[in-house]
């Protein structure tokens, strides 16, 4: 990529690095040639994604490598890396088994047991969530501490301390399986815990988020077979898995921060340069190249190195990492952290190797943007002006979310406020490629629950937003506690407030239960109906807070109305005759289980909604 020459893209690649973090080679004791790690850790046969070994040690620039026994993996090429501690090998796998890649200079020599696997029948085939399915999104540390023993580990650096809202509480892998069942009842049918890979800062490590070592699981989570163990007791259960991946910045104290492999692995500055947050200028005709380069290149926070995807190596070795975690742990998706922050042609070249992969999965990316013209042009197949083609299948819909907690912050009894808000929003739905692929929420693990922001706290408002999320187009995904209707702990706390552990069910109030009850018939209603999977959306707009849609086929459609005034509403059903003439106008409203017939004055009462199924 071609760049003007300027003093910021100098100061870029400049090789001082004043944050904090050394970034020189180690005094080595050893002589010799020694071999510390392989990554990726093992291969498989089958694959279509190139295999370059990347090897880190002692002294092993300018190294021979051979492999025996012959014939089952091919040395194709080789080449160092700026540190003498590297060496980049290509290697073409042609035979399952157990090698020994030998590294000679001179006399000396390094050895490394390598393992390559048969491919499972059917992965490259595998499918991915889709918009028949309901995501449910764990905070991974907070959630449920299902073995109290790995709270602190020797290895790691922060230990657990549930007094510390910042710090480590305990959540593991043991808490998500014991919480499979929970899950499976509630009608979500696909689970994203935020990152499970080692993060070993000294502080704020629960979050997950700046990577210490992208190919093995945090100890105080549990272990890769762990790890592994769980996306197969979630598949018996018949539940989904997505990995939350990071390639936009690794952490301080990964173990190459000490010992970086090219001086642009990381974007460096002379001083510690955060990012401008400036997404649009990506696709911006008048933005500056300072305010494009600084978009992608300046760093998320101190503690989190930003990558460059431009090293081709870099980018190969993310490539190699997400189809590794795909084809060991058996996948079914990923979530991409931070998407618009990293370099965007090599992120859609990452997208694309992964898809090409795995022709039916799915990526959803972190595009934390608005408005929808914004959000629409990071998904894969947008008709971009630029021509840019992100190859990233979803998106998450930020604008629909905002509408959402905007109509329901405030009574909404005002000219545009209220569910008109969700109205305009869906209005914009003509901008995606693929409205089916966006994910729909109100609450993540990154903003105040939608029981903290809705109007008096009133849960009913709750149920609107939920009823919402259920019905509507896309991929549906709850944020765990809203289950529950779930409040943050501590508003004044940001973050560490409101991602608070799984309420205990001995410890749940009616008002608890009921909320769970509500949500079940929900989502449990959903999964059942293939037409809120794929069907078209019709909406009608009114101006008394009241908001009304269908999602419809040729054969069948589901209605729902939404009254989110503090008066009873009577439904203007002759407001709807194009498309209700198309049905029997009857039907149970799966909410209260009360009959609907909407030929008759039908009344919808405050703050509540109905959802009814209507047949030919």
């Amino acid at each position: 990529m071609k760049h003007i020459i300027s003093l910021f893209t100098a100061a870029l690649l400049l090789t001082a690095c004043s944050t904090g973090t050394q970034t020189h080679t180690p005094t080595l004791t050893n002589p010799e040639p020694a071999i510390e790690r392989v990554e990726p850790l093992s291969w498989w046969t089958g694959m279509k994604t190139p295999l370059t070994l990347m090897f880190y040690g002692n002294d092993l620039q300018d190294a021979e490598v051979s492999v025996e026994p012959r014939g089952g993996i091919i040395v194709k090429g080789q080449h160092n890396a700026e540190s003498k501690n590297y060496l980049f090998v290509d290697a073409e796998v042609r035979k399952a088994g157990t090698y020994t890649f030998i590294l000679r200079q001179g006399d000396k020599t390094a050895t490394w047991e390598y393992s390559i696997a048969e491919r499972r029948s059917g992965s490259r085939e595998r499918q991915s969530f889709t918009s028949a399915d309901v995501v449910y999104l764990i905070m991974s540390d907070r959630f449920v501490d299902g073995d109290e023993s790995n709270n602190s580990t020797d290895d790691t650096a922060e230990k657990g301390n549930k007094q510390n809202m910042d710090g480590r509480w305990g959540g593991d892998i043991q808490g998500i399986i014991n919480s499979l069942d929970h899950i499976s009842a509630l009608g979500a049918t696909a689970i994203w815990p935020t990152p499970l890979l080692l993060d070993n800062e000294a502080a704020w490590s629960y979050h997950g988020y700046a990577c210490g070592d992208y190919y093995h699981i945090d100890p105080r989570f549990g272990d890769n077979e762990q790890y592994r163990t769980m996306v197969a007791e979630a598949h018996k259960k018949g539940l989904k898995f997505l990995m939350d991946m990071v390639p936009n910045h690794c952490g301080a104290a990964h173990w190459w921060m000490q010992d970086l492999p090219y001086q642009n692995w990381i974007n460096q500055f002379p001083e510690f340069t955060n990012t401008n947050n400036v997404f649009s200028a990506n696709y911006d005709i008048n933005a500056s190249e300072y305010d494009r380069l600084l978009s992608n290149r300046g760093w998320f926070d101190h503690p989190m190195p930003d990558m460059n995807l431009e090293n081709p190596d870099l980018l190969q070795y993310f490539k190699q990492w997400a189809v590794w975690w795909v084809e060991y742990a058996d996948l079914d998706g990923l979530r991409v952290d931070t998407y618009p922050y990293i370099e965007k042609q090599p992120a859609a070249e990452w997208c694309k190797a992964i898809t090409d992969e795995y022709p039916n999965l799915n990526i959803v990316g972190e595009c934390w943007t608005r408005p929808a013209s914004n959000v629409a042009y990071w998904q894969a197949g947008a008709a971009n002006p630029d021509g840019f083609d992100s190859h990233l299948p979803s998106v998450m819909d930020f604008p629909v979310e905002e509408a959402i907690r905007q109509a329901l912050e405030n009574d909404g009894n005002y000219w545009g406020g209220g569910l008109t808000r969700v109205y305009d929003a869906v209005a914009q739905d003509y901008l995606y490629a693929d409205v089916n692929k966006l994910l729909l929420f109100a609450g993540n693990h990154d903003m105040d629950r939608i029981a903290d922001v809705v109007y008096q706290q009133d849960p009913r408002r709750v149920k609107l937003a939920m009823t919402m999320i259920a019905t509507m187009r896309g991929i549906p995904q709850l944020f765990a506690g809203d289950e529950y209707g779930q409040r943050s702990a501590d508003l004044s706390r940001g973050h560490s407030g409101l991602r608070q552990p799984l309420p205990q069910e001995e410890a749940l109030t009616n008002e608890e239960k009921e909320m769970f009850d509500f949500q079940s018939r929900l989502f449990q209603f959903r999964k059942q109906e293939p037409v809120l999977h794929t069907g078209r959306t019709m909406h009608f707009l009114s101006r008394d807070n009241t908001y009304a849609y269908f999602r419809y086929n040729a054969d069948e459609a589901v209605f729902v109305y939404l009254n989110a005034s503090q008066e009873p509403r009577t439904i203007p059903t002759a407001h709807y005759a194009e498309i209700l003439g198309r049905y029997k106008p009857t039907g149970v409203d799966i909410l209260s289980g009360d009959p609907v017939d909407l030929s008759q004055e039908t009344a919808v009462g405050p703050l509540s909604s109905i959802v009814v199924k209507l047949s030919k």
